[in-house]
């Protein structure tokens, strides 16, 4: 018993020390978690390996849209993507890989049409034997393109067995292609307008447009995605504000196409501006600037010469005289009359006026009208009332011309609005009557055609005068943020009754005068010509700026006006620019043209004129004129507008690219892609 005893007692101390010893090491153990939990820190540079290190990246906003007065999208942003491939993947299944690579190449040959099955084919296996982790497949697809290509095979099993790689980057486009370009302006992104300039809507509003960045951590783990950092704070993204502009997009086509339809031909044309405004808001409903490439001598919308432009703006200039000679009382009728001395201007060193001399020839007479001078647009008339009646007092005048907005550069929506030139007396560039005289007709002033056009409009709004304004409203989501609309520049620069006079002027202009082409408009139009010659800034004649050493000039034609002329709705102008020329080109030449075919389109389209059909109407059944769309065949689309004929191409499995406006006239199929030409 003893013995027994001794050995359980033997074991039971062998038990208890085993237990002790157990119990010691677990405190050690927990001690240690304890310490390291709490109290341990890593050598820094073990640390930064081993753990993964949060960092903060840049969420980017939605850029606004731009949009015309009824909702169309003038600019726009949608995503993009570009298609990469690890080759890469599945290292240990190569004949299943390549049996499900031959079904890919297929499938993106059947999709995207630019390449064979087997040309797609080597360019995977390739990839796969060079261990090409990043492949390019393609890009600038839009979604529905790449959610096709996501359900192929390979690429079907996600980014790491099937290696598709995506890279999503939202690009601005722009629905009308060039129309009203420079108007709109342009960007390459969200973050850099083109040049870095305030080009455009684009530019000058670009703070409203652009939104504010969000911002948030992430980490890389294991699989070398990255995911968020819940543990650090995040901001989300402010998406950029909608713009909606006064352009209307109908007429804005259509004053491009009687621009170019004037001008496109004529090689001597440099370029041009055409200019439609709302009378009582003062609202741009369109504005075209078209400038002749020197390579290709195409028109381009490359410059906004209808705000940066600044010339002397010739005869138009007459309807400002006549204005301040009304407003002081210094006429009281248009059928005043004052002597033609041959055409030359007292106490002023003048050219004589050869009109007036013809037009003492022909009435046989010594005296003619104020309304007479101003259908002929003769230069000796209105140099004649600018100095007879403001030479003891020409501060008068001036005052006058800045009281109507000619003498400075007023706020507008764009960057870029030139400041008039207009001389005072008493400093250098005032020449006494002459240059009184010269500036009653048109010269020894410098203004854009923006300025012109305000002006006139006042004139049409029965001397009220409107700030000219190309952004309606700032809009969020539909809401409206920031409203904008109509304002006054001048409540009244002359009275009602000598804004009917001044418009009864402008309608003989082009009813008997020098704008006669206008007398068949579909609706009756007031307005006044003007021709202007450019100085030339190098290889000028030393006695004459206007001509080159190998006498040619460089007109400056204008016409600007409102119609219909009883009840104006819309005031317009439009200049033309000529290069170097032995040529003549005339404001009653083809800007009046321009304008003319501007009236007729315009009356065609809108139903303020033409009214609305009944609801007894009878109408014609009309059925689509969608051509029938097979698989690999082009559709003829030819007369079709952009939206259907590119839906019809891309449904039928072919790209499609398009230049100019309008309809389709042509199509050309090169390779996979059609190419559409418009107009």
């Amino acid at each position: 018993m003893d013995e027994k005893k001794k050995k359980r007692d033997s074991v039971g101390k062998g038990l208890y020390l085993m237990y002790l010893a157990c119990l010691a090491g677990a405190l050690v153990l927990i001690g240690r978690l304890a310490y390291i939990q709490f109290f341990w820190r890593p050598e820094p540079v073990i640390e930064r390996a081993l753990t993964p290190q949060s960092e903060k990246v840049t969420i980017d906003p939605d850029r606004g849209a731009i949009l015309a007065r009824d909702g169309r999208m003038l600019a726009m942003t949608v995503p993009s993507y570009e298609v990469r491939m690890d080759c890469t993947t599945q290292l240990n299944a190569e004949a299943e890989w390549q049996e499900k690579a031959k079904q890919l190449a297929e499938g993106l040959s059947r999709i995207l049409k630019d390449k064979s099955a087997d040309q797609y084919y080597r360019l995977i296996s390739d990839g796969r034997k060079k261990r090409n982790g990043y492949l390019r497949i393609c890009s600038d697809i839009n979604l529905d393109t790449y959610n096709r290509i996501a359900a192929l095979p390979l690429f079907n099993e996600g980014q790491y067995k099937g290696g598709i790689i995506t890279v999503r980057k939202m690009v601005r486009v722009y629905p009308y292609g060039k129309l009203a370009r420079r108007t709109i302006g342009f960007v390459r992104d969200n973050n850099s307008t083109v040049g870095n300039r305030n080009v455009g809507l684009e530019g000058k509003y670009d703070y409203r447009l652009h939104g504010k960045e969000g911002e948030q951590y992430v980490r890389v783990i294991d699989n070398r995605s990255r995911v968020r950092d819940y543990s650090r704070r995040s901001r989300a993204a402010e998406d950029g504000m909608d713009i909606r502009t006064t352009l209307d997009i109908d007429i804005q086509d259509i004053a491009d196409a009687a621009l170019r339809s004037q001008i496109e031909e004529e090689q001597d044309i440099e370029g041009g501006c055409l200019v439609v405004m709302d009378v009582k808001t003062g609202a741009i409903r369109a504005m075209v600037n078209l400038l002749r490439d020197t390579t290709s001598h195409t028109l381009e919308e490359y410059q906004n010469l209808a705000i940066g432009r600044r010339g002397e703006p010739g005869s138009v200039f007459k309807t400002v005289t006549l204005t301040s000679v009304l407003s002081d009382g210094y006429i009281k009728s248009l059928e005043e009359k004052i002597p033609t001395n041959h055409g030359i201007v007292r106490n002023a060193r003048l050219q004589p006026d050869v009109h007036i001399t013809d037009y003492e020839r022909e009435n046989k007479t010594r005296e003619i009208s104020i309304l007479d001078g101003f259908k002929m647009s003769s230069n000796y008339v209105f140099a004649t009332l600018a100095v007879e009646n403001y030479s003891a007092d020409p501060q008068k005048y001036i005052d006058n011309i800045y009281l109507y907005k000619l003498g400075e550069a007023f706020d507008f929506d764009l960057e870029g609005l030139r400041t008039p030139e207009i001389p005072n007396p008493g400093s250098v560039a005032w020449s006494g009557n002459t240059t009184l005289g010269s500036i009653g007709f048109g010269y020894s002033t410098g203004e854009t055609p923006l300025h012109i056009l305000t002006f006139y409009n006042a004139l049409a709004n029965k001397g009220r005068m409107m700030r000219p304004y190309l952004v309606e409203s700032v809009e969020q989501h539909g809401l409206v943020m920031d409203k904008m609309g109509p304002s006054v520049l001048n409540a009244a620069i002359c009275s009602r009754a000598v804004a009917d006079t001044v418009t009864r002027a402008l309608s003989k202009v082009t009813e008997e005068g020098t704008a006669r082409r206008l007398r068949n408009a579909a609706l009756p139009v007031a307005g006044k010509t003007g021709t202007s010659f450019a100085v030339f800034d190098t290889n000028a004649d030393p006695k004459n700026p206007y001509v080159d050493r190998q006498g040619r000039r460089k007109y400056q034609g204008t016409f600007v006006g409102f119609f219909p002329t009883d009840d104006p709705r819309y005031s317009v102008i439009c200049t033309v620019y000529s290069k170097p020329t032995r040529k003549s080109f005339q404001g009653g030449g083809l800007p009046a043209q321009a304008v003319k075919e501007l009236v007729d389109r315009v009356w065609s389209i809108d139903p303020y004129w033409n009214g609305s059909l009944e609801k007894t109407a009878k109408l014609a059944k009309m059925e689509p004129a969608m051509p029938d769309i097979k698989e690999g065949e082009v559709p003829d689309v030819r007369g079709l507008g952009i939206k259907d004929a590119v839906y019809a191409i891309e449904n039928a499995g072919f790209r499609c690219t398009y230049t100019g406006i309008g309809h389709v006239a042509s199509q050309q199929l090169e390779g996979k892609t059609v190419k559409l030409v418009l107009k």
